[in-house]
Parts: structure tokens; C-alpha cells; sequence
């Protein structure tokens, strides 16, 4: 089941401490620049992908790159005018993650998670995938583009699962604003198994449609609930592979307390992939002070 432990499973980073931007830029340099940046529903809340069985909480440990090390991940030329993708197209393995979640990023299946997992053994190639905060932080910056939300603010293990805030600057050199938590889960066996992105924990701005998981073609609804004063979402379809959206719409007004905001989405996917869904607000403080991610899979035609 989701949230057993794996066995043989290295060290995994259990609540961490916040790291500022100055230790975390050349950390996280190399492993952004391959993606073209260089220096974002799950569990208790009305979130965006199912919840989880607790385990036992590990202690924290990092096993992400140093300043010399390289990133390369499953690529393909999809920019931002939504069309299909050869790389979206193709893939074998198991489709979900621990039988139940989907693989959001950077690894579309199983197959790619092998394929990574003998280069590490080989040669110790993109030790980065075995730390959660390092992935989520990718994710946010290189994958979504959020590249504001810069901050790592606390990270939690429990057994396979992970959960990682990342956020803004605090104004004044304040606390950290949380704008996302982001579930991972340990993708494939063994013990260098790496860490996924599967979905967000969501609160006051939640992505509830269309439920994870479920088969959806274009145009397809979105929409959840958001807390909050003039606010205006962005929601974008992207998928592994990817360089840049496969659809986007801007801008929902919404605001208010605990509201419902919805719109539809016009997106180009093959059939029988898995596209993550991105809805995101911002513009009072930051470009992006806030986003919630659902994963869903295109429907057979």
C-alpha cells in the first residue's frame, strides 16, 4: 500500500530546516538549467490527489547535487501554443505510481524510473531525484515556471510519501509565505527508488475539478475553491516532457472566503496520457503567491 516504507530506502528527508535562497541557488542552478531556468491534492484538506496511509517519519537527510553536477530529463519539444507531443505520445511502464497516484514529474512510468536508476548505480548521474526538496523545488521552478517561489520552507517523510512547502520571500525579510505543499512518493523499487511528484495538499485555493485521476478530454472544466481578495487564477494543462503548456487560460476574477471559482480549459494531449492541471493566483505580492496541481489522464479516442 501507499506509504509503507521501501525497503532499503536511503535516508529521506524527514522536517527540515529553511534554507535561504543564497544556499539553495547553487544547489538547485544545475538542476534547473537543463530544464531552461537557471537563477511547483492530496492528504487531509480538499486537495488534488488521494490520501495517503501514514508510516513512520524519517529524519532528514540531502542527497541532492552539488554545484557540479548535471540534470537531464525525459524532454520533448512542446512549447507554449498547445500541440501534441511526440514524447507525451510514447511511454510503457506502469502508468500510476504505487498503484494508486499519478506520475506527475519528471518521470512518466516505470520505464524511465529503470532507466534512471541504472545511470545512478553506474555513475552516481542525478543523485538529485533521491531528495524531496529538491524535486519539489524543481518542479515548482523549472517544470511550472513559477521561478518566484524560491524558498523551501519545511519538508516531511512519512514512510514513501514526502511533503514539501515551498514558498515566497517574506516581505521584510519575513517568514516564508507558503504558496504550495507538494506531495511526492517514492516512484519504483529498491532502495535508490526516486521521489515524484503526484499532486498538492490544497487549502485556500483548492483545484477539486476535475477529480484526480479521472479520464477528461478538451475542453475540459476546471475549477475548486479559493480564499482570498481580487483574485485572479491562471490555469494551465501541462504534461511530462514538456517545455510549456499544452493549454492555458487566463484570468478567473475570483476572491472571497471559501468560494467557488471555475472555468474551462482548451488543451492538446495525445490520448491516454497523464496532463497535470495547474491553477495558480498571485499579483499582490508576487507574480505567483499561491497554486494547487491535479493529475488526471487524457480519454482513448
Amino acid at each position: 500500500m501507499a506509504g509503507t516504507p521501501l525497503s532499503g530506502a536511503p535516508s529521506a528527508p524527514g522536517r527540515i530546516r529553511r534554507r535561504p535562497p543564497a544556499v539553495l541557488a547553487p544547489v538547485l542552478a544545475p538542476v534547473l538549467a537543463t530544464l531552461g531556468f537557471l537563477a511547483a491534492a492530496c492528504g487531509t484538506g480538499p486537495g488534488s490527489s488521494p490520501a495517503a496511509e501514514s508510516g513512520a517519519t524519517s529524519a532528514v537527510t540531502s542527497t541532492g547535487p552539488s554545484s557540479g553536477s548535471s540534470l537531464a530529463v525525459p524532454s520533448a519539444a512542446v512549447t507554449g501554443t498547445p500541440a501534441p507531443s511526440p514524447a507525451l505520445a510514447t511511454s510503457s511502464g506502469s502508468p500510476l505510481v504505487a498503484g494508486r497516484y499519478q506520475p506527475l514529474w519528471p518521470f512518466a512510468d516505470e520505464t524511465q524510473v529503470r532507466d534512471w536508476q541504472r545511470s545512478y548505480r553506474a555513475g552516481g548521474h542525478q543523485p538529485w531525484h533521491l531528495d524531496a526538496g529538491q524535486t519539489a523545488l524543481a518542479f515548482t521552478q523549472g517544470y511550472l515556471g513559477f521561478k518566484g517561489i524560491d524558498q523551501l520552507v519545511d519538508s516531511t517523510v512519512d514512510g514513501a510519501h514526502a511533503r514539501v512547502s515551498v514558498g515566497i520571500r517574506g516581505e521584510g525579510g519575513g517568514r516564508p509565505g507558503i504558496a504550495s505543499v507538494i506531495h511526492l512518493v517514492r516512484f519504483g523499487t529498491g532502495g535508490d527508488a526516486p521521489w515524484e511528484v503526484v499532486g498538492t495538499d490544497d487549502t485556500t485555493l483548492s483545484l477539486t475539478t476535475p477529480r484526480y485521476g479521472s479520464s477528461v478530454s478538451s475542453p475540459v472544466k476546471v475549477g475548486g475553491r479559493i480564499t482570498g481578495v481580487d483574485e485572479s487564477v491562471r490555469v494551465q494543462a501541462r504534461g511530462v516532457g514538456g517545455t510549456g503548456p499544452l493549454g492555458e487560460r487566463c484570468c478567473v476574477s475570483a476572491g472571497g472566503e471559501n468560494r467557488p471559482w471555475s472555468t474551462t480549459l482548451d488543451f492538446r494531449a495525445a490520448p491516454g496520457r497523464t496532463v497535470t492541471i495547474v491553477a495558480s493566483t498571485g499579483g499582490h505580492i508576487a507574480d505567483v503567491e499561491r497554486f494547487a496541481v491535479t493529475g488526471v489522464r487524457t480519454a482513448p479516442r
